[in-house]
């Protein structure tokens, strides 16, 4: 069946290369007109040089022999570059050797140039043949691999779509449910409930919502990303200030949490600064400090650090916890779980759309992100290329 399916698809393929019927007669118009236009010049041209040259007859040969180059090089094949050899010294013994106007083929040297040019017209025919087909042959093969990068990426983007797809409807699914039960628990049993557990089923409801409005914001971020080239609009930041927003907006929603931040000492007026989009930025270092909050058990505070070299800037976070399955570091940004316990997948314990959204955005930003465990704990790292305005 594979070496049918194969001989198929070479069949279909050489069906596809195949000139089409007009197509061969445009090329054949197309390379005749450009024959018969090369020789009339190059006759009338010649006519010009009898008149007024000492020695017509060595510029007149070098006028036909570079008719054949001209031939040869915009024509296809070799039937036109020896045709033009033919009529080239047919028509340097009609018109400009005597007797004028008559062929003879009595005269000296007279097979030696009908064999010299019509050498040069197989030579060069040839030539240019092979040099057109080496180009027809980089060009296909240019076209193959622009439409493999093409599949490949929509493929990638496929594929971070139906990931995407299944963590928001699993996400959204968890918080949902819990509103709902909470809010039906507290209407059906507010007579019988004492204000303690009022409150704490208030504040579930807050936790559910507060849930769903980070799920939302992350959604938000990826409309800001191109659909068509998986690209964004970047400009010229500074490093510390988004790693800094980043940070405030965490402290809003974990008061309690702490975050040691480190980054290169630099000049005031030499700042560190990367083209980025920098509310997309904060979203994929907020999703990580968020996610290392919530899952990884940390006793000691979270660590941001900033670093650089000459081609890319590096943020690393990085907790103190449990660190992350090893089974699952090869899929965590593709809506994999954090933590090692299978049944951890409601939308607290599992990762969710956060780090899916996070690779989504580096890779928009020509970067990398990856994830690997410590000593103690996990480190999620990303880079971001260094990128001039032009």
């Amino acid at each position: 069946m594979e070496e049918r399916s194969k001989s198929k698809k070479s069949e279909s393929a050489n069906r596809v290369a195949m000139p089409s019927r007009d197509e061969l007669v445009r090329t054949h118009r197309r390379d005749t007109i450009i024959s018969l236009g090369t020789f009339i010049i190059v006759t009338v041209a010649s006519f010009f040089f009898n008149e007024l040259a000492s020695d017509p007859m060595l510029n007149i040969a070098m006028l036909y022999t570079l008719g054949v180059f001209i031939i040869t090089r915009y024509t296809d094949g070799y039937i036109y570059g020896l045709m033009f050899a033919v009529a080239s010294v047919l028509s340097v013994n009609f018109f400009f050797t005597y007797p004028y106007q008559n062929f003879n083929f009595t005269l000296e040297g007279y097979q030696v140039t009908f064999l010299g040019m019509f050498v040069i017209a197989i030579v060069t025919s040839a030539m240019s043949t092979n040099m057109k087909e080496q180009s027809r042959q980089l060009l296909e093969q240019e076209k193959e691999l622009a439409e493999q990068e093409k599949a490949l990426m929509e493929a990638q983007k496929e594929k971070m779509r139906a990931n995407l797809l299944r963590a928001v409807s699993h996400d959204l699914r968890t918080p949902l449910t819990g509103i709902i039960g909470n809010s039906s628990s507290y209407l059906e049993m507010e007579d019988r409930l004492s204000d303690d557990e009022k409150r704490e089923l208030v504040e579930c409801i807050k936790g559910d919502a507060n849930w769903l409005l980070n799920m939302v914001e992350n959604l938000l971020s990826v409309t800001r990303i191109d659909n068509d080239t998986a690209s964004v609009s970047k400009s010229l930041e500074p490093v510390d200030e988004v790693v800094a927003a980043a940070v405030i907006q965490f402290k809003k929603r974990f008061p309690e949490a702490e975050v040691h931040v480190i980054v290169p000492e630099q000049e005031p007026d030499d700042a560190l600064m990367v083209m980025m989009d920098a509310m997309l930025i904060q979203q994929v270092i907020l999703n990580i400090l968020q996610n290392a909050q919530l899952h990884s058990e940390s006793k000691k505070p979270l660590e941001l650090t900033v670093d650089e070299d000459d081609n890319n800037v590096y943020v690393h976070i990085r907790d103190f916890g449990v660190g992350i399955d090893e089974s699952r570091l090869e899929t965590i940004f593709d809506g994999g779980g954090f933590k090692g316990d299978k049944d951890n997948v409601d939308g607290y314990k599992g990762m969710g759309i956060g780090l899916s959204i996070c690779k989504t955005i580096i890779l928009a930003h020509n970067g990398q992100i990856v994830a690997k465990n410590q000593e103690e704990g996990a480190e999620f790292c990303f880079s971001l290329p260094k990128e001039t305005e032009d």
